[in-house]
């Protein structure tokens, strides 16, 4: 019985220590909930090229031709674009139209708030028609300024 005494803490710290170990290993290994989705990047391009006049009103006419791609981070956001693409096409030719500083417009940072501003246009014709789907960048392929 004095052997037990003694051998039982021994006992007891080995049963605890085996326990804890199958405790920590038997768990799954931690991953993720869901795999990570590949990114997916669409470029979609509106056929044909805008030509609009710019400038001030009453000054010399001065045109502006601009090929538009969009970027999209989604495979989805293709069809609700194509569903919508006289109304996009709409919005940028009212915003390329609105351009009164004819000389700004061949500067770079001029033409990416321009950019900057017709993807915040599209998006809010996809979120106003509920599609659920954005855009997330628009790209001039060809960017040319008559004056």
């Amino acid at each position: 019985m004095n052997v037990l005494k003694k051998m039982m803490p021994k006992i007891f710290i080995a049963l605890f220590l085996t326990a804890l170990a199958v405790v920590a290993y038997g768990e799954e290994p931690d991953e993720p909930a869901e795999p990570a989705k590949p990114t997916v990047t669409d470029y979609i391009s509106l056929e044909p090229a805008f030509v609009t006049h710019i400038g001030p009103p009453g000054s010399k006419l001065s045109y502006l031709k601009a090929s538009v791609s969009l970027r999209a981070n989604a495979s989805t956001a293709r069809p609700a674009v194509e569903a919508h693409m006289p109304r996009i096409r709409h919005e940028l030719i009212l915003l390329f139209g609105e351009q009164n500083d004819v000389d700004a417009l061949t500067l770079p940072g001029t033409q990416q708030t321009l950019a900057t501003e017709a993807t915040s246009r599209i998006n809010q014709v996809l979120e106003s028609q509920h599609t659920g789907e954005a855009v997330s960048g628009v790209l001039f392929t060809e960017f040319v300024v008559q004056k």
